[in-house]
């Protein structure tokens, strides 16, 4: 979990260098178009300033509902009363009402798909116990994932002082969702949903998107009058490129998914802001290319280590190592393996030992930590002492 953290937190932090595609014009305050797939930051504008996020904030309330789940702290059948509180929500809702128990999976559904404040509020307080502590959750939350620029007032949205986030944080935050709960984000892309028993209310998800490409599948939607209109869209396509590590020429074979995320920020109108999102993730799509170049679990290198009961310790990554260059540059990909030597057990799994360097042509790409694949033991005392011999002689 750290180590994936921390390739995404150091992609998002990453500068693209120049001579890159240059992004559309983006009808918005504050956008960004992050390539999930190689973890890599494809296009932005105003990522770390502070702004509202209006029902953006469900997606951290929908992170914590996907955990307590994932821990059987609760489960989808659970049924949870609609408290006065929730009922009265202003703003968008399910409209369910103290009379009712609504099954998690149903309050789940009114919470994405129909935005609803009410279903909101009833899942903060189901696990939170109160809105009051599940808020303190959501923060704790938030500093967990490494969004540093977050404070939440609240579970769904509604303007609040303080209540704040940026671009970057988002990303970060949907990146986590998506990786952390691929059981539970199936529910971004139902298009309609309505709980039996409330009057007729709006049952279509406000991501418009939805109904137009059929390669999105998430995420939200929020809109306040301080916010904008905003929307977190994600879409997932082809790819059909591979690079072997170092290789002069590409080998076109394998085929992959690649997933792209637009933040867009602050767009004038529900419409422009699925407009502004498709234009990015089009851009994208169509701009750059991705390629792989090691499989899962594939050593990139297997470098000697000293005072280990192996003699050697492969480095690669948990997931595949997938890069986006500009079209056209796939056969211009040069990797470099940086490593502080010597390397001495004992080493974790998954622990960082040396970084991949990528380029294409004279142009930097990314840098890719490489984790220790398997841990390697200390020798016994006898290995260790003469390695140490050894080093000392070097």
């Amino acid at each position: 979990m750290k180590s994936f953290l921390a390739i995404v937190l150091a992609a998002l932090c990453f500068s693209v260098a120049a001579q890159m595609p240059q992004p559309p014009e983006v009808a918005a305050r504050a956008y960004m178009l992050l390539d999930v797939t190689a973890n890599q930051i494809l296009a932005a504008k105003d990522i770390d300033s502070q702004v509202e996020p209006a029902s953006l904030t469900k997606l951290m309330t929908a992170y914590l509902v996907f955990d307590a789940l994932k821990s059987k702290k609760i489960d989808m059948k659970q049924a949870f009363p609609v408290s006065t509180r929730a009922w009265k929500m202003p703003g968008s809702r399910m409209l369910i009402d103290p009379k009712m128990q609504v099954p998690v999976e149903d309050l789940i559904q009114g919470m994405i798909v129909q935005s609803g404040n009410d279903a909101t509020m009833a899942l903060a307080e189901g696990v939170g116990g109160t809105a009051e502590k599940f808020v303190q959750m959501m923060n704790a939350q938030a500093r967990a994932l490494g969004m540093k620029s977050t404070s939440y007032k609240n579970p769904e949205g509604l303007t609040e002082a303080g209540h704040t986030t940026t671009a970057r944080d988002l990303a970060i935050l949907a990146t986590r969702l998506m990786a952390d709960f691929p059981q539970y984000v199936g529910f971004y892309a139902v298009k309609h949903y309505h709980y039996p028993g409330t009057p007729a209310a709006n049952d279509s998800n406000r991501n418009l998107l939805l109904f137009r490409d059929p390669t999105v599948d998430g995420l939200n939607t929020g809109y306040t009058v301080a916010a904008g209109f905003c929307m977190v869209a994600t879409a997932r396509r082809d790819f059909t490129n591979l690079v072997v590590a170092g290789a002069a020429t590409g080998t076109p074979a394998a085929t992959g998914r690649r997933r792209l995320l637009s933040v867009v920020l602050g767009a004038e109108s529900e419409i422009a802001r699925a407009n502004e999102s498709q234009k990015l993730l089009n851009w994208g799509y169509t701009a750059f290319e991705a390629v792989k170049l090691f499989d899962a679990n594939q050593p990139v290198v297997a470098p000697p280590i000293w005072k280990g009961a192996s003699a050697t310790v492969k480095l690669g990554r948990m997931q595949s190592v997938v890069v986006t260059v500009p079209n056209g540059m796939a056969a211009k990909i040069r990797t470099q393996v940086l490593r502080n030597d010597p390397l001495v057990a004992p080493v974790a799994q998954g622990q960082q030992l040396a970084t991949l360097r990528v380029t294409a042509g004279d142009q930097p790409v990314v840098d890719v930590p490489l984790l220790a694949l398997d841990a390697v033991e200390q020798a016994g005392v006898i290995g260790r002492a003469w390695d140490a011999m050894r080093l000392w002689i070097r």
